[in-house]
């Protein structure tokens, strides 16, 4: 006979609030996506509202208290450590605030996030038609039947960011039939995708730069045939390996050319398009892009400089004052089930738009304490904009200053943009490691990437800088650093090695 025992264990758990957990979505959402999300929100709940609440400012007219908004905040120089607070740290939630006189978000009624409406240009960046969308109208311009259209059209989908179709026929086949349940052969497969790789932009759907390159010398032989552009062909079609990796004299000594044809055929080739996708950009033809609006804009006034957080479509919300109504309504009635199934409806309703309120409430107040603590940290860039002037800052460094955790300013600083007077950048570009240089004085690692950049820039192109040269250099500079450094930095800027940076 065996013995059970009971056994008793403590552990703690986090729980989140629904207000942390909408909290920790939104501060991902730049302000495009936010405002996307607020109009589902809309629709899905009906105790939230857009637009003032109008009787509220009725009651605010008729001398309702209205010093607890200071139309002319700024941020000041400290941080009040007794308001701060991170806004995913567990917290105790009203649920009576769902009767609440005070319908209006605070969030929406300071003027510090829209001072000077007027003169503030924001400058969104704009795609218009997507690629996919251009390249789907061309499949109606061939004589495929129905089906092989949405065979097409699936295969689209396949393209990547650059513009190749980088899957082999048997690879989609068998996805099509996974993903869509549709059977057909290689050799149908093959049909469809030749008939694709005919679509404008030339070299579209390419499986390799070769193909691409040979794609569009093909088109320029039919409407512009000259002899560099059949030399640069004969280049690309049996010499390309070589021709990659620079090795001109081996290539000009089997193509038995001079110099100067050589020379035409490669400026033929340079005029080629690596990533036939960059086709479509500037024109109508516009890559898949999402609109860029900053989430932020640095303004300056006073000879002083503030954050602004741009919320311009946002639009106003409120609870719902007759869902509030019908709630104090049913809880008069007698507890049968149906009053106590409405009851419970509506409540859930005015609680997840109590919820999502809050939740933006907070978010806009951790963004403008986050992007205030990166202007400080970061204020000799804003003001004249030199890249020389970025000081190294890490997560924790902002972390500190806002008393928020790391993982809170990682979201903050995610899909976020602010405008400067000398441009619009992303928020992580502001954060960077640092090294010593040779003066002891801690500096940015995206101050060295600058000046490697320049450096290379600057060279012999027919006798580029080895990464060994380029340290030599580096040092002359006065920043001390490896060789692999150099080739990891290098790398990161998108820089090829010496030998194929050699131009003749």
């Amino acid at each position: 006979m065996q013995t059970v025992g009971l056994q008793q264990n403590l552990s703690a758990t986090t729980k989140l609030t629904p207000t942390q957990i909408q909290v920790i979505r939104m501060l991902e959402l730049p302000s495009i996506e936010l405002n996307q999300r607020i109009n589902e929100e809309l629709q899905e709940n009906p105790a939230l509202e857009e637009g003032k609440d109008e009787r509220l400012e009725e009651e605010r007219m008729r001398g309702l208290e209205e010093d607890d908004f200071d139309d002319n905040y700024m941020p000041d120089d400290g941080y009040d450590e007794g308001r701060q607070r991170d806004p995913l740290q567990n917290e105790d939630f009203n649920y009576e605030q769902y009767v609440s006189d005070d319908e209006t978000p605070s969030y929406m009624l300071h003027q510090q996030y829209n001072p000077a409406d007027e003169d503030r240009r924001e400058v969104p960046i704009i795609g218009g038609s997507s690629l996919i969308e251009e390249l789907k109208a061309q499949v109606y311009l061939t004589d495929m039947t129905k089906e092989q259209r949405h065979i097409a059209k699936w295969v689209l989908g396949n393209i990547d960011d650059d513009g190749y179709l980088r899957r082999t026929t048997e690879q989609l086949v068998d996805d099509l039939a996974f993903q869509e349940q549709i059977t057909i052969s290689d050799a149908e497969m093959e049909a469809i995708v030749k008939q694709i790789k005919e679509f404008d932009p030339p070299g579209i759907a390419s499986a390799n730069l070769q193909e691409c390159l040979l794609k569009q010398l093909e088109v320029k032989l039919d409407s512009e045939p000259s002899d560099a552009v059949d030399l640069a062909f004969m280049i690309i079609y049996r010499h390309f390996e070589a021709f990659s990796k620079h090795q001109f004299e081996k290539v000009k000594q089997r193509l038995q050319c001079t110099d100067d044809e050589f020379n035409a055929a490669v400026q033929e080739i340079l005029r080629l398009n690596q990533k036939p996708a960059n086709a479509f950009t500037g024109s109508v033809y516009e890559t898949q892009q999402q609109t860029i609006i900053p989430d932020f804009t640095i303004e300056e006034r006073d000879d002083e400089l503030y954050v602004v957080l741009n919320t311009g479509d946002i639009p106003e919300l409120h609870v719902s004052r007759e869902y509030t109504e019908m709630l104090a309504n049913y809880e008069k009635l007698p507890k049968s089930k149906e009053n106590r199934q409405a009851t419970t409806f509506i409540k859930q309703k005015l609680d997840a738009a109590r919820f999502f309120i809050d939740a933006i409430k907070q978010r806009n107040e951790t963004l403008m304490r986050t992007m205030t603590a990166i202007l400080k940290f970061q204020y000799d860039f804003f003001l004249d904009g030199e890249v020389t002037s970025l000081k190294p800052m890490v997560l924790q460094d902002i972390a500190d200053r806002t008393g928020y955790d790391v993982s809170t300013i990682s979201r903050v600083s995610n899909s976020k943009h602010v405008q400067t007077r000398y441009g619009i950048f992303a928020l992580k570009y502001f954060f960077s490691e640092s090294m010593t240089n040779t003066e002891g004085d801690e500096v940015s690692t995206r101050e060295i990437k600058k000046i490697l950049e320049e450096k290379i820039a600057a060279e012999d192109k027919r006798n580029p800088l080895t990464d060994e040269q380029l340290v030599e250099v580096l040092k002359e500079a006065g920043y001390p650093i490896a060789r692999r450094t150099v080739a990891k930095y290098r790398d990161m800027l998108g820089i090829p090695v010496a030998r194929l940076r050699k131009t003749l």
